[in-house]
């Protein structure tokens, strides 16, 4: 098995990667999500460390019953090689109604057959009221014609 496109990325192929994960990660099936990654995937999520697909599925089960209203953009920041830098953002709500806009950057690295085998990633959560909500569309897939994190001024 494998997920194209594969490494060495190119600003073409990364950029697909990064819908491929974004489009992922709105779907919201934590499942799916993880068949994405190595079976030993090691990731760096804020301060918590996750180890393998069953570990990345219980934390994506975990993230997605807290972040209501999960909507994410990513955006291609470099790639080389094997390696790919992503910036996102992503909107959501918790269980009192309050929205909040997370903004972060995540650092991957594939193995040869297009998984990713490390995830690194820093976020940060900030407060924003609904009025200030940019990120509209129906749960799920992002439009194509929707801005992007850069046309958001984000």
């Amino acid at each position: 098995m494998s997920r194209p496109p594969f490494p060495p990325f190119t600003e073409h192929t990364a950029t697909q990667k990064i819908r491929s994960a974004e489009d992922g990660w709105n779907g919201r099936d934590p499942a799916k999500v993880a068949l994405a990654y190595t079976p030993d995937s090691k990731w760096r999520n804020r301060s918590e460390f996750i180890s393998g697909r069953s570990e990345i599925e219980a934390f994506l089960t975990r993230k997605w019953e807290k972040e209501l209203e999960y909507r994410l953009i990513k955006e291609l920041w470099a790639c080389s090689g094997n390696r790919i830098a992503v910036r996102f953002a992503y909107e959501w709500h918790d269980a009192q109604g309050r929205w909040y806009r997370s903004y972060g950057n995540e650092n991957w690295e594939f193995d040869e057959a297009g998984y990713m085998k490390a995830r690194h990633a820093s976020i940060n959560d900030l407060q924003i009221g609904e009025a200030d909500r940019k990120f509209h569309w129906p749960q799920g897939r992002r439009p194509d014609d929707h801005p992007g994190l850069t046309e958001l001024g984000l």
